[in-house]
């Protein structure tokens, strides 16, 4: 029967995506020809196919993954948005970003309106992460 290996979604040489243009049935040997769709997550690279097992595994705990990988939450995050991008979807701003920027957005404004000092904005900005 051979050896079977992982299907591959995308072109190791160009980076491109695959075509399935024929199927086989080892048990029968009944061959099928055309263009077949891939899975979404069989044109994830093995570095996020290997991310996203851990990701599942961990049911999804970020600081359980981190511990498991050896890597940062933010590396997590940037990995999962990583993944996300190549299935397709959009990520979105990062809603930590969001609230950070509305945060600063608001001590600046209270700088503008004269209720603090510069000293204190620049505090209040350095406490922002």
């Amino acid at each position: 029967m051979g050896e079977k290996r992982k299907l591959m979604g995308r072109c190791p040489a160009c980076g491109s995506d695959l075509a399935v243009t024929r199927l086989h049935c080892f048990n029968c040997d009944t061959g099928i020809e055309g263009r077949f769709e891939i899975c979404r997550f069989c044109l994830l690279t093995r570095d996020q196919k290997e991310f996203v097992e851990t990701f599942l595994r961990a049911r999804g705990n970020i600081r359980e993954v981190e511990r498991e990988m050896g890597i940062s939450y933010p590396t997590v995050r940037n990995r999962l948005d990583q993944v996300i991008r190549a299935l397709g979807y959009d990520v979105g701003p990062d809603p930590d970003d969001v609230r950070a920027n509305e945060r600063r957005r608001e001590v600046l404004a209270r700088l503008n309106r004269g209720e603090i000092t510069p000293e204190e904005a620049l505090r209040l900005l350095k406490g922002i992460t």
